[in-house]
């Protein structure tokens, strides 16, 4: 989090110049030394203020820093400051009136939890990403939910109305039982995905709504929301946000897609753009993060203002792999689609599956054979930047599965836990998007806070199973997932056989 120009009070009054005392101490009036001799530069010239220490406590306690080339190595630095240098005593004002947004300006920083450079350098590589590296911005958080619940927190308050689909993910759904509800929020549940999505967010406005929440493709069951028709129906039914600014807000959260796939701003009358940057975008497993985009610098504000004072920026550590973790990004979701689409055909044809969700699958409810109108096409563009790309860039439909075993109720709850728990390559684990494949089952694992009829009711059945896709090599994910498949049938024709001679 960080801050644009705005004038400063005009009751403000810090004067520039001021008259120092000469100190009388054991330091030297050499200035401290750097590595580089030839520091001529302004950055230097600022720190040269400060006296070379003699004693060898304050040698200790003093900052010393590299060269003035040292800026020049090709990958960014992480800066862990908390806090930073001011030229004098103004400048600390300016920085301490300036209104919260997305990024700096030239004034720089003042404090980390405010904002620092390599969260900021992170942000912006998102910001490109989503399209708004040049209106609105993006902010960082330390965790996909923080990142949901700060945007949440910053456009609701007591009186207000929000809808989100029944396929919310278990965390947001969470939130909003837990905390929401109780700060005086009304929440209506949904179906949202499809075609008949768009008339189903219509039929729960109402005139206190501030929050539309759509999930797409939705976790886990891999359904798309018409984010297009959705943008239309808010903006038909309260004007588009030109026209009236206290419209609803819409966000989006497109953890599933990313922003290889899907731009969700890019729809509109879609305003925010999120991201469990744990997930794809870090694609290693190995840090926890989120984002929230938006073209709107009043939106940004509010939201900085909340990761200011409640929530917290993503540290630089977890800033500098997320943005190791994105250098890959483009070619690692090329071969996350190609395997997960060799992954869906075999779960297809499995005896013991009674149904598969993947978009890329002819089955799948929302995909339509492609073209205008098709929600699978306008939902997985495949890293292209124009319609020419096509020639050259394959068609993916992202690593996403999600397939439900044959039976009902606690049978079928059974059945997909002992096919997870069967798996030898594939791993048994929550979360997403990393280079190695992860399976979990929804109703004992991520969805198990949700009440079962909801749960129901958004699709997530007993026999449900997730598949995070990985980049292995395709015919082994295949063999694992069948091995355990077939193991469960024979473990049960055994059983029966078994009954039958007892």
């Amino acid at each position: 989090m960080a801050f644009a120009a705005t004038y400063r009070s005009s009751g403000l009054a810090i004067s520039r110049q001021v008259n120092k005392p000469s100190i009388q101490s054991s330091l030297s009036t050499i200035t401290r030394q750097f590595s580089s001799s030839n520091n001529n530069n302004d950055d230097d010239s600022k720190k040269s203020k400060h006296a070379t220490p003699t004693n060898f406590a304050t040698k200790c306690a003093s900052l010393y820093h590299p060269s003035a080339k040292a800026n020049r190595g090709l990958a960014p630095p992480i800066y862990f400051g908390s806090t930073y240098t001011l030229d004098d005593a103004d400048h600390g004002a300016r920085l301490h009136d300036k209104k919260e947004a997305a990024f700096t300006d030239e004034d720089g920083f003042v404090y980390s939890r405010w904002g620092s450079p390599t969260n900021e350098a992170c942000a912006k590589q998102i910001a490109a990403l989503e399209g708004v590296e040049e209106r609105g911005g993006t902010l960082l958080f330390g965790s996909g939910m923080s990142g949901i619940t700060s945007a949440l927190m910053s456009v609701l308050k007591e009186g207000d109305h929000a809808v989100f689909p029944y396929t919310v993910y278990g965390g947001t759904h969470e939130f909003l039982k837990e905390f929401a509800i109780h700060w005086g929020i009304e929440i209506d549940f949904i179906d949202g995905a499809g075609e008949g999505g768009p008339e189903a967010y219509r039929s729960a406005f109402r005139e206190n709504t501030k929050v539309v929440y759509c999930e797409t493709p939705a976790n886990p069951t891999c359904r798309i929301t018409d984010l297009k028709g959705v943008g239309a129906a808010v903006d038909e039914f309260y004007g588009t946000r030109n026209d009236n600014p206290n419209r609803p807000w819409v966000m989006v959260d497109g953890t599933f897609a990313t922003p290889y796939h899907m731009r969700s701003l890019d729809f509109p009358g879609i305003d925010v753009a999120i991201q469990s940057c744990t997930k794809y975008l870090g694609g290693h497993s190995d840090i926890l993060a989120g984002s929230v985009s938006s073209l709107s610098p009043e939106f940004c504000h509010g939201l900085a203002k909340v990761q200011k004072l409640i929530t917290a920026p993503l540290n630089p550590m977890d800033s500098y792999l997320l943005m190791r973790g994105i250098r890959t990004l483009d070619v690692r979701m090329q071969r996350h689609g190609e395997n997960a689409l060799q992954v869906a055909n075999m779960l297809e044809a499995h005896p013991l599956v009674e149904s598969t969700f993947y978009p890329g699958l002819s089955s799948h409810p929302d995909n339509t054979g492609g073209g205008d109108g098709c929600l699978v096409s306008e939902a997985f563009r495949s890293g292209r930047d124009s319609p020419e790309d096509k020639e050259i860039m394959p068609q993916t439909y992202g690593g996403m599965i999600a397939f439900i075993v044959k039976g009902e109720g606690d049978v079928a709850l059974e059945r997909a836990k002992k096919v997870c728990e069967g798996l030898r390559v594939v791993n048994l684990a929550v979360s997403l998007g990393s280079v190695e494949s992860l399976v979990e089952h929804p109703a004992s694992m991520t969805h198990a806070m949700i009440p079962r009829e909801d749960r129901l009711a958004g699709g997530l059945d007993d026999g449900l199973i997730r598949i995070s896709v990985g980049i292995e090599r395709a015919s082994d994910l295949v063999a694992d997932l069948q091995s355990s498949l077939d193991r469960v049938m024979e473990e049960e024709s055994r059983e029966r056989e078994e009954k039958s001679v007892a």
